[in-house]
């Protein structure tokens, strides 16, 4: 009999313990599988909610993962940055998890935690041109201009066709007062991109800072015609009208800013305002007609 109970008997085919590893197992998938369709879906808040529960079932990188990302998608960003810090503690030599901590950090405009992030990746790195442009822009949050040029040109050197290195350079060398300089890189990249915004933008910029004011006007013309909506554009081409004493065309510009954004539009002081321009618009009629009517 003791023979038959150990052979047919002694040993059930899942122990209780065995069955709730089994259950664990299959709930963790389920809770995982559920958190990246969700992602998929875009429905981050669920996503969040499945990851952290597959996280109380079992440590998991992958999944840890996961759950920063969609805490980003989610603007969830210190929590998300606290996921990536543990991800980093668990495999510190991962270039890609600094990678993914320094664009957090710029999102929530921490720019030292955004240099060390960058620090440490050059480190394990040095040839990575995305983190001297990352770390270019953290010292641009922290308003070292050099140090952000330096980086900016190790990041064109690493990787000849930068576009996004070339424009935040031409836009930093303009910024500080390097108009040669920023039209080397703006030209380089109008010969490439000669329908891009944001380096139209920059050669608009260049055009008004040297006193071009004819080829600013058409180059901010031509990013309106590329973005009706672009409130920079109207802005821009605005003050140069301004800058010129064409009152009646900087108004219709700002007024064209208040309607594309009235909140923008708020923002703006001093004389090239809708106010100011309203006024000296009203004066140049008042000295016409000293009734305004």
């Amino acid at each position: 009999m003791g023979l038959f109970k150990a052979l047919f008997g002694g040993k059930q085919a899942d122990t209780e313990e065995e069955k709730k590893k089994n259950d664990e197992a299959r709930d963790f998938d389920m809770y995982k599988f559920d958190g990246v369709k969700a992602s998929k879906m875009g429905q981050f808040e669920y996503a969040v909610k499945c990851f952290k529960a597959a996280l109380n079932i079992k440590d998991d990188l992958e999944v840890r993962d996961y759950l920063a990302h969609a805490l980003i998608h989610n603007n969830e960003l210190l929590p998300a940055y606290e996921q990536l810090q543990k991800l980093h503690e668990a495999q510190p030599e991962n270039v890609e998890i600094l990678v993914q901590m320094a664009n957090v950090t710029y999102m929530m405009e921490d720019y030292v935690a955004m240099g060390h992030a960058c620090e440490k990746a050059l480190l394990i790195d040095n040839g990575d041109a995305r983190v001297h442009y990352l770390y270019a822009k953290a010292c641009l949050g922290q308003n070292d201009l050099i140090n952000a040029i330096a980086m900016l040109t190790k990041a064109i050197v690493l990787r000849a066709d930068y576009a996004e290195a070339y424009l935040l350079r031409g836009q930093t060398l303009l910024r500080m007062g390097d108009k040669a300089g920023a039209r080397e890189d703006m030209e380089h990249l109008i010969a490439e991109y000669p329908e891009q915004e944001d380096v139209l933008m920059l050669k608009g910029r260049i055009e008004h800072a040297e006193g071009h004011m004819d080829e600013a006007i058409a180059t901010f013309t031509k990013v309106i015609e590329v973005n009706p909506f672009s409130t920079d554009a109207f802005k821009e081409r605005g003050q140069v009208k301004y800058d010129r004493g064409d009152m009646e065309g900087a108004k219709a510009d700002m007024l064209k800013v208040m309607e594309i954004d009235p909140e923008q539009a708020s923002n703006v002081t001093g004389e090239y305002s809708a106010e100011g321009i309203e006024h000296k618009v009203r004066q140049a009629y008042s000295n016409i007609n000293p009734l305004g009517l």
